[in-house]
């Protein structure tokens, strides 16, 4: 049973910024793909008392280049990061996990704000976005700020995001030459599963010397992660099969997983050792 709530249905972005603005903290939400807020509603996990529907706020979408960076709107959807040209030039791993996002018509309606928004540490698409050294632009009625996506989590489904302000856009560097970028995603079945362990990887190789090491991990925490100590052993050090290995498992180290019905948190610990080695070596191979 859905709750009661107000719809206000934005034009523009000028009027949805102008909704947030006039709302009582907590009770307003913006309302994109609704993959995740409507199944929340019917759940009764969120009673918001008004809703912003961004549906018709085309200054959200987009995909496009912007100096050195590539920028997309948060209204993007998944399908539309399938069909872009750029996306897959400049980032193969966003593109492996959006092939994995749930089904065809969740894909078509789910938006890249909303998966970064929704808080889950298993967001499909936030791991290759943190390997990728991606940045959140936050929009309000009082201007524009950016975020690092690495400094927007504050813990689980809390961010720093003001109720006031909606995730405009989403950006990152165009990656160096010999830059490679990687995920994979353990589910219990190929297709339209939870995530149990998510790991991401982008790596830049220059003459066998990492000069760029990213490892992010999804599903294994509280908040989807960097592992900052996995990365700080490869960066700056002529990469070898042990070396890569060692990284890998501090990489697993650094996860604090739990027990679910999905997996034990040994088992997520394994893989993502599993997964960090063979993401690392193989984009270590395909950079060298």
């Amino acid at each position: 049973m859905y709750a009661n709530f107000e719809l206000d249905l934005a034009a523009d972005l000028d009027e949805a910024l102008a909704v947030l603005a006039d709302a009582d903290g907590a009770d307003v939400a913006p309302l994109a793909g609704g993959t995740n807020l409507i199944v929340d509603l019917r759940a009764g996990r969120c009673r918001p008392k008004r809703l912003v529907a961004l549906g018709r706020v085309e200054a959200l979408r987009g995909i496009g280049e912007d100096g050195p960076r590539v920028r997309i709107g948060g209204r993007t959807t998944v399908s539309e990061l399938l069909a872009s040209p750029l996306v897959a030039a400049t980032a193969p791993s966003l593109v492996q996990s959006a092939r994995l996002f749930a089904g065809q018509m969740v894909r078509n309606t789910a938006t890249v704000a909303g998966n970064i928004a929704c808080g889950s540490p298993a967001a499909d698409l936030v791991p290759p976005l943190l390997a990728l050294d991606a940045e959140l632009t936050l929009a309000s009625r009082a201007g524009s700020r950016t975020v690092p996506l690495a400094d927007f989590y504050r813990g689980y489904k809390k961010d720093v995001r003001r109720a006031d302000e909606l995730i405009a856009a989403v950006a990152w560097p165009k990656p160096a030459a010999g830059a490679r970028s990687s995920f994979y995603k353990l589910g219990r079945r190929k297709g339209d599963a939870i995530t149990i362990t998510g790991v991401a990887v982008s790596l830049a190789v220059d003459r066998g010397v990492c000069t760029r090491a990213r490892i992010a991990l999804g599903a294994v925490a509280p908040v989807v992660l960097r592992a900052r100590a996995a990365e700080a052993m490869l960066e700056g050090q002529r990469l070898t099969a042990e070396l890569v290995a060692a990284a890998a498992a501090r990489a697993a180290g650094e996860a604090s997983p739990i027990d679910d019905i999905r997996a034990s948190a040994a088992y997520r610990r394994h893989t993502v050792q599993v997964l960090a080695r063979r993401l690392l070596g193989g984009a270590w191979q395909a950079g060298s």
